[in-house]
């Protein structure tokens, strides 16, 4: 792993796409949160845009303005050689993403995402992991809702259990919020194309290098009643149990023989049982290009919920994790998680990767892997809450 030199880029972090409802989230925590002396940009198509942004941002009149359109693979290359991390909110990713992972892993830039979609984060591993490894570029997906609050509960919890035995951790997410017009729209996107998903995974299986001597799994659990936190479990069909399973993976910490599974926790059983009705209709209609037309203007990207709204959503994810002899059941939550949260975790991973003293990591890696104890520790500060609930003997 050769780190090219970037201590002369001219940015140490710059937003791509910071004109967007989650974008101009993130600038605006950036623009409160950010050190003095941190050398950041915003970025994006319309310098018009990007400058009545800025002006608006508190005490951000040293932020830097940058345009780039992804349909211009040069500015995208210009961007990424004059930063040392770059973070991204433009989306759909497999549509629109891949120009800046390349120019990322090629320029030995640090990057990271939102993206949900696993077809995305396979094609990208398979096209530029190498490249990124040779460059020293940490390429980090899913650094919003999807996934941190998943993966670095998981890391939280295994924390908190023996090491050297086999674990298992079950994850069980309640969450009150809209959805994000992003999020449906690269739910609907990646629902209509479960061909080239189930290709690239077969892909990405093919070129990765297989655990010797140790186990990682994230099996889909069966629907049932979770008596550990009283609730209706349901398998949510999300990528955050795929990204769990590579940091266990990377990391010997999780043990010789390691098992997650990932629930939406629902109290009512009729709301469960309409839940699956749902996401079974949706399914179905995302493989009908009309009506997939239809439910996309619905919610289109870029639309967002107002400040009241979301000042009363949350989330919450608890967590069972069990091995050696132990039992530890741990949660974390926040408020609106796909809009304030999710700025919030983008804004201060990428703080993380520009600031932190952080392991040495390169290629496509996770943020347990990547950023662990620092992006956590960076999060609770930010308000949101990692506990211990209870202990018990194993069962």
């Amino acid at each position: 792993m050769s780190r090219l030199n970037k201590a002369d880029r001219p940015y140490d972090v710059v937003l791509f796409g910071a004109t967007g409802f989650v974008g101009a989230l993130t600038a605006e925590y950036l623009a409160a949160h950010a050190p003095e002396g941190l050398r950041w940009a915003i970025a994006g198509r319309s310098e018009d845009r990007l400058r009545r942004l800025r002006d608006r941002l508190p005490g951000a009149g040293d932020v830097g303005v940058l345009r780039a359109d992804v349909s211009d693979p040069a500015s995208v290359r210009e961007l990424a050689a004059r930063a040392r991390v770059v973070a991204t909110t433009v989306g759909p990713y497999v549509r629109y993403g891949e120009e800046l992972v390349a120019a990322c892993a090629e320029s030995g830039t640090d990057y990271l995402d939102l993206t949900g979609e696993p077809e995305f984060v396979d094609l990208m591993y398979v096209r530029h992991d190498a490249a990124a490894r040779e460059t020293g570029a940490r390429l980090i997906h899913a650094c919003g809702f999807d996934s941190v609050p998943h993966d670095l509960g998981v890391h939280f919890t295994v924390r908190e259990l023996p090491e050297g035995v086999p674990l298992t951790v079950d994850g069980y997410v309640s969450v009150d919020a809209a959805f994000s017009g992003g999020t449906f729209a690269s739910a609907l996107g990646q629902f209509a194309r479960g061909r080239q998903l189930r290709a690239a995974a077969r892909d990405r299986r093919r070129h990765e290098p297989r655990l010797v001597a140790r186990r990682a799994a994230a099996p889909v659990g069966a629907p049932r009643f979770a008596g550990e936190v009283g609730s209706w479990a349901l398998p949510l069909p999300t990528i955050d149990p795929q990204v769990v399973r590579r940091s266990a993976a990377a990391l010997e910490r999780y043990g010789p023989d390691f098992r997650y599974r990932h629930y939406a926790a629902v109290r009512r059983l009729p709301v469960a049982v309409g839940g699956v009705a749902g996401m079974a209709a949706l399914l179905t209609a995302a493989q009908v290009p009309a009506a997939r037309r239809w439910l996309s203007g619905r919610l289109n990207p870029g639309d967002g919920p107002s400040p009241e709204k979301r000042a009363k959503s949350w989330f919450r994810v608890r967590f069972v994790g069990e091995g050696g002899g132990e039992r530890v059941f741990t949660e974390v939550s926040g408020g609106d998680p796909g809009y304030d949260e999710t700025a919030k975790i983008l804004a201060e991973a990428a703080l993380s990767l520009a600031l932190d003293d952080l392991p040495p990591t390169a290629g496509q890696v996770t943020t347990a892997t990547a950023m662990g104890d620092a992006l956590t520790e960076r999060l609770r500060a930010a308000g949101i809450v990692f506990r211990v609930a209870a202990r018990r003997a194993a069962v």
